[in-house]
Formats: structure tokens, sequence, C-alpha cells
């Protein structure tokens, strides 16, 4: 509701090119990529947790991705304006940039071997998650330096996927400051 007020703004650019994002790695690079996230609220709740986590950027495909619409800026909570959204044509090509530069780049699988915490995450760094049921991709699964699972000990068998970012992402951060 607009409670009888108007306001005119510039949008905030809170895009980023891949160009860009690859010039600014460093030894802190914290990413956060999403394969397939098309809820708006979903998008919107992992920018939030990425923000909160110091999270240079969040990277997405440019097709099977979610838009940034008012429900995801909603969700976010304001995060929206403060995390750069980069979007990419080829997911796996970039992941594989990434590599290049020296991210480490971790995706999410729970039928993964090793647990997001045997991975250290003190360097330039990268968690890859996908859509709620479908996962990751094949092609970014095999693109992806390794992947991990989150142990599960209750009935569920998955998380919704900006809890599980929360989960990962909180993992580096633990690392990094402890």
């Amino acid at each position: 509701p607009h409670q009888g007020l108007v306001a005119l703004a510039k949008p905030i650019e809170s895009a980023m090119s891949f160009d860009d994002l690859m010039d600014a790695i460093n030894p802190k690079t914290l990413l956060l990529i999403l394969d397939g996230v098309t809820d708006p609220r979903n998008l919107g709740a992992c920018l939030r947790v990425a923000d909160a986590a110091g999270v240079q950027a969040v990277v997405v495909p440019k097709d099977r991705s979610a838009d940034l619409t008012p429900a995801a800026i909603k969700a976010s909570a304001g995060a929206s304006e403060s995390i750069p959204l980069v979007r990419v044509t080829n997911l796996a090509a970039s992941i594989v940039e990434l590599k290049d530069a020296g991210v480490e780049v971790v995706g999410t699988a729970g039928e993964a071997t090793k647990t997001i915490f045997e991975f250290n995450q003190t360097g330039p760094f990268a968690w890859v998650l996908g859509a709620e049921g479908d996962g990751l991709r094949q092609l970014t699964r095999k693109r992806c330096s390794d992947l991990a699972s989150i142990p599960m000990f209750g009935s569920v068998e998955s998380l919704n996927v900006s809890v599980a970012a929360g989960i990962c992402l909180y993992e580096t951060v633990r690392q990094r400051t402890a």
C-alpha cells in the first residue's frame, strides 16, 4: 500500500559484468552461484544471506533463473541493492573461467561423498547451489572443482536453497574467522 506517498528515485545499479567480477577476484573472494533457481523469493532470500555472509557477488544464468522482481527485492530485505547480481550466458563456461582464475568452485549435491566441512575455504571460493528438486544440472556438476553435501540427520532429504546457501556460506565465514 502506498500510504498516500509518492517518491521519485533513480534505479540502483546492483548488476556487475562477469568481466568486472573476474577483475575483482582476490584471496578473499567469496561467491554464490545459483543454477536454475527460478523462484524470485528464493533468489531474494539467497541475496539476503549472501549479503550477511559478505559475498562479493551472486552469479546466475541469464536463462532459467529468476529475475529481480518486486517479490525478489522484497525477500532480499535490501540486499538486492548491495550485492551485485552477475548474469552470465553460459554458467558452465563461467565456472571454468573462475577455476582458471584460482577460485575453488564447489557444487552442492545430496549424494556427494564429501561434506561442506571437508574443504579449505580460506582462499578464493565459490559455492554452487541448484534449484530445489532438480539440483545442479549435469554440465554444471561436471565443471565444479568438487561436490559437497550438507550433513542431514533428520527425516527430510533436502533444504530450501536459501537455507542451504546460508549453511554453506557460514561454513566459509567460520573457517575464515576462526
